[in-house]
């Protein structure tokens, strides 16, 4: 059996692909179940997230687990051919090291993919689903995921437009635990802006938009138990902009679409308590005069390229970091792989010697019963011991080839430490 990485991810497939091949928390269990008795998989671990959905698994027909997706989701499997990936045992190992340390996320460095692991983890290992080649791998994924954050910056610099806007509203409320964010746009810059904020677990979330389909389906991949995200579609801001302390705004309006007035009343009916709006649309959705009003921080797109500018040399650098250390213990755990490949011959080979010793104790024994002297029973022990234990080199030695001979001889050098005894 051989370990293998299959799915999809935020970089492979497209939201409305990534929606369908989505694994319910609760329906996971009798998936697993599933997979492992009706396939050729014999361990199986499935992640599931908003952003990727991975089986990874122990098994000689990866094409067949792949199959099975397909299967339970409903889906044609050449439908989304085109959108998975079928990672073999270097490549899956190098992938989950790099999903755990928050190397292929789409905020990258981000921590929270970790504990998603984790969850996975626990769900396989409960359905019973986890063996020795899966667990030891989440095990090493774990580690490697804590050496990168314990020496590296990944997460320490500021790479994009999202975490920037995180970061600066963070200066003006410490935490967002207590804050309500609005997001008013559904496409990809605030699908990874409400990513950004999601990760901080702020008191809540709404996703305005024109289609109200799209801004419900962005809130349902980001609500959890403990954050409520909803969607309302976009003339209702006007009505509820004061009730949020954080505006992220990314539409493809021609104009402004929230204006000075609004923010003005918006400002009163909250008694002047400051709102952070961050307007990442070009051209702009909010006029440039609110940031002149003084409880309003309006940021625009150059004040947040400024940031990442400072910190896209640094993370870089930590990039390059981490990657080195996962190649390294990639190395480490194919070493381990190859090691465990080896475990049933040297079985099998202290199984044969101890027969052979059994053998030869119980013949001693009944000499010994039947009054011989004990140091010939010892030495008869001794040398039928060491006969048994050389036959087989000894053999293959006299009946090898000659063009083989010496790579036989390196063997036995290898395994028996050997000296020449003629002088």
């Amino acid at each position: 059996m051989s370990l293998f990485a299959l799915g999809l991810n935020h970089h492979t497939a497209p939201l409305a692909v990534r929606e369908r091949m989505t694994f319910l928390p609760e329906a996971l269990p009798d998936a697993l179940g599933e997979l492992t008795r009706g396939r050729p998989v014999q361990e199986a671990a499935i992640l599931s997230t908003c952003n990727r959905t991975e089986l990874y698994c122990a098994t000689n027909d990866p094409d067949s687990a792949l199959d099975w997706m397909a299967e339970y989701h409903r889906i044609a499997p050449s439908d989304i051919a085109p959108y998975v990936y079928r990672l073999e045992q270097p490549q899956a190992v190098r992938h989950a090291f790099r999903v755990a340390s928050g190397l292929d996320s789409m905020v990258l460095g981000e921590p929270q993919i970790l504990g998603q692991m984790k969850q996975a983890v626990r769900v396989a290992e409960d359905a019973g689903t986890l063996g020795a080649l899966l667990h030891k791998l989440f095990q090493r994924s774990f580690a490697v995921a804590k050496e990168v954050r314990s020496t590296t910056a990944i997460g320490a610099n500021i790479v994009s437009m999202a975490a920037a806007a995180v970061h600066l509203s963070e200066r003006i409320f410490g935490s967002l635990s207590s804050q309500r964010v609005l997001c008013i746009g559904a496409g990809e810059m605030m699908e990874l802006c409400a990513a950004h904020f999601a990760g901080c677990t702020p008191r809540s979330m709404v996703i305005a938009n024109r289609t109200i389909e799209r801004a419900q389906a962005l809130a349902q991949r980001f609500t959890r138990a403990d954050l409520k995200v909803s969607a309302v579609k976009l003339d209702e801001i006007g009505e509820r902009l004061s009730e949020f302390d954080i505006v992220l705004s990314c539409t493809a309006s021609p104009l402004p679409i929230i204006g000075l007035g609004l923010v003005e009343r918006a400002l009163k009916a909250r008694k002047y308590r400051p709102i952070v709006m961050v307007d990442l649309a070009v051209p702009r959705d909010i006029e440039g005069e609110v940031g002149k009003l003084n409880d309003v921080f309006l940021y625009t797109v150059d004040d947040l390229a400024q940031i990442v500018d400072s910190g896209l040399e640094s993370r870089q650098a930590a990039v390059v970091e981490a990657q080195g250390i996962i190649d390294a213990r990639v190395a480490n755990f194919l070493q381990w792989v190859q090691a465990r490949e080896a475990v049933p011959a040297i079985r099998a080979l202290r199984g044969h010697a101890e027969d052979m010793r059994m053998l030869e104790l119980e013949r001693a024994l009944r000499a010994l019963t039947r009054g011989e002297a004990p140091d010939r029973v010892l030495d008869t022990l001794s040398r039928n011991l060491t006969n048994k234990l050389m036959h087989g080199p000894t053999r293959l030695l006299n009946e090898a080839p000659s063009e083989a001979r010496g790579q036989i001889e390196d063997l036995v050098q290898r395994l028996y430490p050997l000296h020449d005894r003629e002088g």
